[in-house]
Parts: C-alpha cells; structure tokens; sequence
C-alpha cells in the first residue's frame, strides 16, 4: 500500500488483446502492483505436451520477448523442430517454434512431476523476470468446446486447424462444475490493497466467459468492493483480433460495444469503448462509459491506454 490508499490491480485476460493491456499496466503500475488472471479454457495437449497458449501469451508480452507480427509466439522464432516433424510425417497444424517448445516441455515435466499449473506459472514467469503475478484461473483441467455445424470441437480444432470456419451454435465448458477457482485469485479479490479490477479487450465467449464460470470466481467479482471495468473487444462493429465479431454474427447477435457492456451485466461498473463508437455512448445503460481509443498499436498506445482505464477506475472508486 502506498500512502494509505490502495495500488493493487486484478487484470481478466485472453489472449492478445487482454495481453496487451496487461502489458500497458504492468508498464505504468509499480512492480508487485499488477496481477493478471488468465484464461485457460484454452489449454489442450499436444504432441504429448501440455499448451497453455493464453498464458504463454501473456508471459511473453509481459517478458517484451512476444512475436509483435502475430501478437503471439516468440519473437525470433526458428522452425526447426516443426520442419524435422514434417519430413517424419508427424502433425503440424499446432506450430510449435523452437523457444516456444522449451515452454512447453518444461511445464510438462513439472506438470507431471506433480506441480500445479499456478505454481509452474509462477516459477516460468519468474524465469522470464516477470514482477507481476500472472494466475491460471483454476488448477484444474478445463476444456472449452465449441458447438459448430461440424459438430462439437475442441476450441484448437476450431480455432486453429480450421481456422474458425465452423459455422459457431454455442460454447461449453468441459470440466467447469467441478472445477475450483485459483486460490491466489480468491486472495487477490480479498485484498484490502485491491483498487480495481479491470477486464480486458478479449473475447467474451472463450477468453472472459470461461473465467466467470469457474465456480466461486463470479460470486466473489459480485462482493468485490472495488470497481470493475472492462474495456470492449469490439471496435466499429469488428473485432481487433479474433472471431468474436464473427461468432455473434452467427449466434444472431449484432456485434457492438453495447453487447459486450450488457453481456457483462451487473458486474460492471464502468466500459470502455472506442472512439470510433462513441454513438453509442448514450445508448449503454448501468455502468459509466469512457471513450477512448482503444486499439493499442505500440507500446506508447498500450501505456496510455492502460492509464486511463486506471484513472478512469479511480474516478468510478471516488
């Protein structure tokens, strides 16, 4: 706590866009204020490996070592060991690069060696010199599943070997009712140094919705006695990254600012929305709106961005 007041900050995340504004709090907040609560509906295994990709998405833009062409992946990344599985006839719609494996087969020894998925987070971050907390949002397996016109699918199988082509019906969250929430997650939402919690600009179907249906996760965002604000993934009718724009427009839902605000309900106390949605201000009723600009194109963009969430937050607090 610095002069009385409260400094912490708990950040919901996806994958690139929540990682994003991760990174811009984690620039402007000091060190140990930050802790970000991770999605991990995404998580499968591979080739034998446990994957974490929004984790490691925000691991790496945390560690300024994430590819900025993708937004995902390592940056300076080679190929060699997808190339040698190519010429054996293995699988390669997931590509895995080089430094990216070294994650991956890490995790999984620790993994198997008896470790939960927080404790190995942690110990990875701490290798990448990482001085905020970044959490999975349970320990335990859970499993997004896509329900499509081809059938049910697992979340990569939809999102990356098909490339999201699947005409989306609905989404499930294998493994969720048993499924018990990040204990360091608990303690973040009781801290009395807690200032604010902020939601960033992912996807609400498969990066935000997973988290809240952890069991205890959205009762205990309901008592928080701070104010919670999110920051919409939709810009303009689109989405920056991703096919959230794309999967409302199947589930019959008109992409907007506003649906993002009302899917998110009473837990809100303030939304962020782009400037180039600014119309629709008056048009969002319950939580206080801020327009800013949102699409965070560089650092610079990142850090502003993130401080005016953060002043925006403290007027909502006042």
């Amino acid at each position: 706590m610095s002069d009385g007041r409260p400094t912490k900050i708990l950040a919901l995340s996806g994958g690139v866009g929540g990682a994003k504004l991760a990174c811009g709090l984690y620039a402007v907040l000091p060190p140990g204020a930050l802790g970000v609560l991770v999605n991990t509906g995404d998580d499968f295994t591979h080739l034998g490996l446990s994957i974490s990709p929004d984790l490691d998405t925000v691991m790496y833009t945390l560690a300024g070592v994430v590819n900025p062409e993708t937004g995902w992946g390592r940056a300076g990344e080679s190929w060699a060991f997808m190339e040698a599985t190519a010429a054996l006839g293995g699988d390669t719609w997931f590509r895995l690069g080089d430094k990216d494996l070294a994650v991956h087969v890490e995790r999984t020894r620790r993994l198997r060696a008896g470790e939960p998925l927080g404790a190995v987070t942690a110990e990875l971050c701490r290798r990448f010199g990482i001085s905020c907390e970044v959490m999975p949002m349970s320990d335990d397996a859970i499993a997004t599943l896509v329900d499509s016109d081809a059938g049910t699918l697992a979340f990569q199988d939809y999102f990356v070997r098909r490339r999201c082509a699947p005409r989306v019906r609905g989404f499930r969250f294998e493994g969720i009712e048993t499924a018990r929430p990040n204990p360091r997650a608990l303690a973040w939402l009781e801290n009395p140094d807690l200032a604010a919690i902020v939601i960033g600009p992912s996807n609400p179907f498969v990066s935000i919705a997973p988290i809240l249906a952890v069991p205890g996760l959205r009762d205990a965002l309901a008592r928080r006695r701070v104010p919670l604000v999110a920051v919409s993934p939709i810009v303009g009718g689109q989405a920056i990254k991703g096919p959230a724009a794309k999967m409302m427009d199947e589930l019959g839902i008109r992409p907007s600012a506003a649906w993002v605000a009302e899917q998110y309900g009473d837990l809100l106390d303030g939304v962020v929305i782009d400037e180039a949605d600014r119309g629709l201000a008056d048009t969002i009723r319950g939580p206080r709106v801020l327009v800013a600009q949102t699409v965070m194109r560089d650092a610079a963009g990142r850090a502003r961005l993130a401080a005016e969430v953060l002043a925006f937050a403290a007027e909502l607090r006042r």
